[in-house]
């Protein structure tokens, strides 16, 4: 059988979970979503995007060693621990490998685990329409553990849940409908995320433009020294077009000749710098292994002093 990826459902974002007897919990990995797609004895892996992963983890190959099916699409995570939890940075290094020679070296620096926790398709049939719970019945007939895959277990205390991943500084959990069917392409709030993020404020030290009008901040900290590092860019959030707008006039007093930062950020080639006097609240998955922040999202302008801003409060 010839496949043709499909775009897998995705959850919505919610701040609160759903209530009721019919939703579960499972825990979001920090990891790459990966597909598995086997019939007569082939074997071929693609993430959301439909882009092929087959090369990268060539551990998930031999479907008879944990799923008993002729055929079946499995939909899960790929991920690599670091530090005692999932680690996206990590996993992106195996992902990222593009030669075969250059995978046993990726394989003993990044062991992944796969962790499934749907399946559209078995034996020759969609089972999309089927409620997850009957899938996820299935999914614990037909596939077993093993050193590298594992099912992901699905709870009824979302709010613990979510509790402990906090506790455990995970990526956070998805709430589903156990009545769901499974929506290819689909994205609606029979499946909602709930993600766990960090906050601080920080200095703005340059801006990038978009057809005349700022889109995006360029963000430092100052350290003990008083030198101020750039610790990333940011253009979603919570800012209306009215806020870029204003943004936009209010740097172009601003402008310095050269970077206020001690390191050199990306995007320097269309950066305009500007004096680090406007400090924002920034919410952000975590601290890449570069010392940048991953998934900045703007909050508000805020009115701290910037000096203020510093590494320090990561302490808190």
């Amino acid at each position: 059988m010839e496949w043709q990826p499909i775009v897998p459902f995705e959850p919505i974002r919610t701040e609160t979970a759903p209530s009721g007897d019919g939703w579960v919990g499972q825990i979001k990995w920090d990891g790459t979503r990966i597909l598995t797609y086997a019939s007569g004895g082939t074997v071929r892996l693609f993430n959301r995007k439909g882009h092929e992963r087959t090369l990268q983890y060539p551990e998930l190959l031999d479907l008879s060693s944990y799923c008993t099916a002729e055929s079946v699409i499995l939909d899960g995570e790929v991920i690599a621990i670091a530090d005692g939890r999932p680690n996206f940075q990590e996993v992106m290094r195996r992902d990222s490998v593009r030669k075969a020679q250059h995978l046993a070296l990726a394989q003993k620096q990044v062991p992944i685990s796969y962790m499934i926790f749907d399946m559209p398709y078995l034996d020759g049939e969609w089972i999309t329409d089927k409620p997850l719970r009957e899938r996820q019945r299935l999914l614990q007939e037909r596939v077993r553990g093993n050193a590298t895959v594992q099912l992901v277990p699905s709870v009824a205390g979302m709010n613990d849940l979510f509790g402990v991943m906090k506790q455990h500084k995970m990526e956070g959990i998805v709430c589903k409908d156990l009545e769901s069917k499974y929506l290819i392409g689909g994205k609606d709030k029979r499946w909602q995320k709930m993600k766990i993020y960090n906050d601080l404020v920080a200095v703005v030290g340059g801006v990038t433009h978009r057809a005349g009008q700022v889109n995006a901040l360029m963000l430092g900290l100052y350290d003990a020294e008083g030198r101020l590092w750039y610790i990333g860019h940011a253009g979603t959030g919570r800012f209306t077009q009215q806020t870029w707008r204003e943004l936009t006039e209010k740097v172009r007093e601003m402008t310095l000749p050269e970077r206020p930062f001690v390191n050199v950020p990306e995007r320097s080639k269309d950066a305009v710098w500007i004096k680090p006097l406007l400090t924002v609240k920034v919410s952000y998955m975590e601290w890449t292994a570069g010392r940048t922040l991953r998934q900045p999202s703007i909050q508000a302008l805020v009115g701290a002093q910037p000096a203020d801003c510093t590494f320090g409060q990561l302490d808190g």
